[in-house]
C-alpha cells in the first residue's frame, strides 16, 4: 500500500496551531476551574528515560500489569516525521502527541499516519500487552503474560481504532518516552487538570548505556542526528556527543525535580537507578506500584523473576527485546566489555551525571575489572525528600 509523506514544514505548522490552540482552551478553562476539583479517575504515569538504559524492560513491567493500557515511545512517529529538525524544536510537538495518548485522543496520530491503518502501524505496538488482549484484540485476556512474537502474529490486523477503544477501559495510562531533555517541557502537562501525572525518571550507568549502545550503533543514528542538530544527517557518536547530551538531561531532569522544585512536583517525582532494580528487582518494581497506585500480583512476581533470573547477559539481537537474563550480569557487562580508555572517555563527558546519579569513578583498568569493587554507591541517606521540603525555602 503507498503510503503518503507530508513535508515537514506542514507538519509543524499544523501542531503550532493545535498547540496554541490547546494552550488558549486551557488558559480559559483553567481560570474557572475551582481549585477543589478532583483528580481525573485515571493515572498517567510517563516513564522518562533514555536509549538503553533498561527502559523497556520497565515498561514491560507495567505493559503487563492487568491495570496497564501502555505504549512504548509514541513519538517515535514525531521524530521520524520531522526528522531533519532538533530535539529541543520537536518537545512541543512531542508533548502534545503523549498529552493526546494519556487522554486516549488517538487522533494525534493523524498528522503522522494519514493512511489508513491497523495496530501494525503503530510503532512497537506489540510491546503493549494492552494491544494484545480484548478489546484491542480477541487472542489474549488481559491476565495474560503476552509475547511480542505471538501478539505480532495473531493481533496484527485489528484496526487502529482499537487503540483508542482499548485505551479508555483501563485505570493506568504508561508512556515510556525517551524523547524528553528537559523536565520544565513537561510542566504543562504536570499542570493541566485533565491529567493526573506522575514521572519515573530512569537512570543507568553512562559506561554501561555506551556498552549498550554499541550494540546498536545503526539503529540509533538517525535519532543521533536529531540530538545533535544535524538537519536530518545520520550520526555515529564516537566522539560521545550524544552521550553528554544524555548525561547533561539526566542532571537537569534530576536537579530541577530536586532543588526548590515547584510544588506541583510533590509525590509525582520518582528516581530510579537500574542498577537498583536488577539488584533488587521485587522491592524496586514494589516502589515503583505503589507509586503509580498499582499493586503486584503473583502471576506478576513469577513473571519478573524468571526474567531477571535467565542465563548470561543476552544477545546482540536481542538489544531491543526483552527475553529471560542474568540481570545483573547485564549491568557490570560493560565492564569486562569496554577498553579502559573508553570508559575514561565516558567518564569525562559525563563526570557530572555519574557523580550525582550515585555511580563511582575508576582510576584504572585494574578498578575497572574488579568485580568485587561495587562501583553503584548506596542511596545517600541525606537524599531529596519530599517530606522535609519546604516550598517556601
Amino acid at each position: 500500500m503507498a503510503r503518503i509523506r507530508i513535508p515537514s514544514t506542514i507538519v509543524i505548522i499544523f501542531v503550532t496551531v493545535q498547540t496554541g490552540f490547546l494552550l488558549f482552551m486551557y488558559a480559559r478553562y483553567s481560570s474557572f476551574m475551582p481549585q477543589s476539583e478532583e483528580k481525573p479517575s485515571q493515572v498517567h504515569i510517563l516513564i522518562l528515560s533514555s536509549w538503553r538504559s533498561g527502559s523497556s524492560f520497565v515498561g514491560q513491567l507495567f505493559s503487563q500489569h492487568p491495570s496497564v493500557f501502555y505504549l512504548m515511545e509514541p513519538a517515535w512517529h514525531v521524530w521520524v516525521t520531522m526528522y531533519q529538525n532538533s530535539a529541543q524544536v520537536l518537545h512541543m510537538a512531542v508533548r502534545d502527541l503523549v498529552r493526546s495518548v494519556f487522554l486516549c485522543d488517538m487522533s494525534v496520530f493523524d498528522a503522522y499516519m494519514p493512511w489508513k491503518r491497523n495496530l501494525s502501524d503503530l510503532f512497537q505496538w506489540a510491546a503493549s500487552r494492552a494491544l494484545c488482549s480484548a478489546p484491542a484484540c480477541d487472542s489474549f485476556q488481559r491476565t495474560d503474560i503476552t509475547s511480542e512474537m505471538a501478539c505480532k502474529t495473531l493481533c496484527g490486523r485489528y484496526p487502529f481504532s482499537k487503540v483508542e477503544e482499548a485505551c479508555k477501559t483501563y485505570s493506568h495510562v504508561v508512556i515510556k518516552e525517551v524523547r524528553f531533555f528537559d523536565l520544565k517541557v513537561l510542566y504543562p502537562l504536570l499542570t493541566d487538570p485533565s491529567l493526573n501525572l506522575k514521572i519515573i525518571h530512569l537512570v543507568r550507568d553512562p559506561r554501561a548505556v555506551v556498552k549498550s549502545r554499541e550494540q546498536s550503533v545503526k539503529a540509533l543514528a538517525r535519532d543521533n542526528g536529531i540530538v545533535l542538530s544535524t538537519n536530518g544527517t545520520k550520526v555515529e557518536d564516537s566522539k560521545y556527543r550524544v552521550m553528554q547530551e544524555v548525561c547533561r538531561s539526566h542532571v537537569q531532569i534530576y536537579e530541577t525535580a530536586t532543588l526548590k522544585p515547584p510544588n506541583f512536583l510533590k509525590d509525582r517525582y520518582l528516581m530510579i537507578r537500574f542498577e537498583d532494580l536488577v539488584r533488587d528487582p521485587l522491592s524496586e518494581i514494589s516502589e515503583m506500584y505503589k507509586f503509580a497506585d498499582l499493586s503486584l500480583t503473583p502471576r506478576l512476581k513469577s513473571w519478573i523473576y524468571n526474567i531477571t533470573h535467565g542465563q548470561g547477559p543476552g544477545k546482540k539481537k536481542e538489544a531491543f527485546k526483552i527475553t529471560s537474563r542474568d540481570a545483573v550480569s547485564v549491568s557490570q557487562a560493560w565492564r569486562n566489555v569496554l577498553s579502559f580508555q573508553k570508559v575514561k572517555e565516558i567518564q569525562e563527558v559525563c563526570k557530572g551525571a555519574i557523580n550525582i546519579l550515585g555511580y563511582q569513578l575508576v582510576d584504572s583498568e585494574k578498578e575497572q575489572r574488579d568485580l568485587t569493587l561495587d562501583l553503584v554507591l548506596p542511596r545517600r541517606q541525606n537524599q531529596f525528600s519530599w517530606s522535609s521540603f519546604n516550598p517556601k525555602h
